[in-house]
């Protein structure tokens, strides 16, 4: 088979293997074809869902649709990966991302975005401290104390029935030595 690139005819044999795909893009039918630019990476802005299918039976058959099938299936590549790990792992990977017309590089943030991510964190968490109710963590502790007092009351009610058993055995030892019984058959010497 014989090419002509660039005025030039080549054969297979002359073509450069080792050659960056860039150069093979640029000679490629004669004219140079321009990168294709993409968007860069950014944040998912869904939650990936790797529980759905935890513990499930799945009866698969030859018929069965391949996004169907045991594992997690990709739609964007169209492929299915057997396990969450690797399904993370191909979802931030290269080929995932380019098919979703990103590239692998990320914005740079100015100053400026850095100050303003750091406000609205700070406004969060104060939020997040107005929320503590005194009265409602005071409520929360009594409760615990009542549930740590209940459990001590039944535990000396235990205690208190094993010790009543134990009296009544006793009990039960001397009344068979009052009647002449020593220990019903036991090797056991009494009083």
């Amino acid at each position: 088979m014989i090419f002509v690139v660039n005025g030039t005819k080549m054969n297979m044999n002359s073509w450069p293997r080792n050659d960056s795909r860039k150069r093979e893009r640029k000679i490629l039918y004669g004219k140079p074809v321009p990168p294709v630019k993409r968007e860069l990476l950014r944040h998912r802005d869904y939650k990936v869902d790797l529980e759905s299918k935890l513990g499930k039976t799945l009866v698969i058959t030859k018929t069965t649709p391949q996004a169907e099938m045991g594992g997690y299936y990709c739609n964007v590549c169209d492929c299915v990966v057997k396990d969450s790990i690797n399904f993370l792992d191909h979802i931030n990977g290269k080929k995932h991302q380019r098919n979703l017309g990103m590239s692998m590089r990320v914005e740079r943030s100015s100053l400026d975005q850095v100050k303003k991510r750091f406000e609205v964190n700070k406004k969060k968490l104060e939020e997040k401290q107005k929320e503590y109710d005194f009265e409602e963590r005071m409520k929360e502790l009594r409760e615990e104390e009542e549930k740590a007092k209940a459990y001590r009351k039944e535990k000396q009610k235990e205690k208190k029935r094993k010790a009543e058993e134990d009296l009544n055995f006793e009990d039960d030892d001397e009344m068979a030595a009052v009647m002449g019984f020593s220990g019903f058959g036991s090797s056991k010497k009494g009083h």
